[in-house]
């Protein structure tokens, strides 16, 4: 098992792609070609994490948070990061991350707490734009289904939940071959070609534009191949931060913050004024959310459970939601199952373990 295979697992399911721009998902030490013996898998990287990694024969890490954030100007050992750089490299440890990207997908970071607090008919919180491309080609009639197939497999054509999705139109297309070419119809040099050929219309998304391209012009008769792609103003309701859904019934409010409290294993809930209803429509955000607020008011979200707001932040709700602060690692502690299930459903055989620590900075005194 080499580091790459790992990686292509993960992205696979999480392409980076769908990181955000400030973020630094991906390989961060390490050698792709190298041999992994077991992979230790955690929510963060610390120097006590690392010392496990070596104890438990693990000579890769992956974590939801990525350890490198900027660039490195010196590794002298001055902070914690220089410190797990200096180690992992002389240990021969590979460490990966896998952060927005992974809060950006639909089945990822939000579903899994949305999964623990029992959410039906869940949906992206706020889908993300400027993800998504029209593919348009003209291909000769006899070859567009080979053309469309070799698209399909290399991802274009998915709209939500349907996949092989294309729109089709019969028209007719001109060219006149000039003398250096090698054309698939007529002759070089030669006089106008009037074809029958079929414009495909394809969704494609960001993730998989350039592969997308190869395959076409790998399955594509001609030698030059005609075809257009447009970026679109489309949200992609796949994509996007945080995620809102339902209770199976209605709970009333103490008894909902008690279900937060046990299946998030917060050790508290800092929230704003309870409104005296009932609760049934819940949104979420992993990590840091409070940038979301608005979206879950516009939601009609009774409750948006998330962390990391400051104290000002919660005179925003206003009496319109109720804002549930649950702390950053609460909020994200479940992800290395993920993680977890990735790699043993890709890898049954393979030793994958979790980390016994927690890496939670911040501590509690009751």
């Amino acid at each position: 098992m080499l580091v790459q295979d790992i990686i292509n697992a993960i992205e696979e399911y999480a392409p980076l792609a769908w990181q955000e721009s400030y973020d630094n998902s991906g390989l961060q030490i390490g050698n792709r070609q190298d041999e992994v013996k077991a992979v230790l898998i955690s929510l963060d990287v610390t120097e006590a994490l690392l010392d496990e990694a070596i104890q438990r024969g693990a000579n890769m890490i992956v974590a939801h948070h990525p350890l490198l954030f900027s660039g490195l100007k010196q590794i002298s050992g001055r902070n914690y990061i220089e410190r797990i750089v200096q180690k992992a490299i002389k240990n021969d440890i590979s460490i990966y991350a896998c952060h927005t990207n992974l809060d950006n997908i639909h089945n990822g970071v939000n579903a899994k707490i949305a999964g623990r607090l029992g959410l039906q008919d869940t949906s992206i919180l706020a889908p993300m734009a400027d993800s998504l491309y029209k593919l348009y080609t003209y291909v000769p009639v006899g070859a567009a289904t080979t053309v469309r197939e070799a698209m399909f497999a290399a991802g274009a054509g998915e709209v939500g939940k349907y996949a092989e999705c294309s729109f089709n139109t019969a028209g007719t297309g001109t060219f006149r071959p000039g003398m250096d070419t090698d054309p698939a119809i007529g002759e070089p040099g030669g006089p106008r070609e009037e074809v029958s050929e079929i414009k495909i219309e394809v969704l494609v998304d960001k993730a998989h534009r350039s592969q997308v391209l190869k395959a076409l012009f790998a399955a594509h008769p001609y030698e030059e191949v005609a075809y257009d792609m447009v970026a679109l103003g489309n949200a992609n309701q796949e994509l996007g931060a945080g995620m809102v859904g339902q209770l199976p019934a209605f709970m009333d409010e103490e008894t909902f913050l008690a279900h937060i409290k046990q299946n998030m294993k917060a050790s508290c809930v800092r929230h704003t004024a309870l409104k005296g209803g009932e609760v049934r429509k819940v949104a979420v955000c992993g990590g840091s959310g409070s940038f979301l607020l608005r979206e879950a008011i516009r939601a009609g979200a009774d409750f948006f459970i998330t962390a990391d707001f400051k104290y000002h932040q919660f005179f925003d709700a206003e009496g319109k939601i109720v804002i549930a602060d649950i702390g950053h690692y609460e909020s994200e502690q479940f992800t290395s199952e993920i993680f977890l299930d990735i790699i043993n459903r890709k890898f049954p055989n393979f030793a994958t373990l979790l980390s016994n620590l927690s890496t939670n900075p911040v501590n509690y005194y009751y």
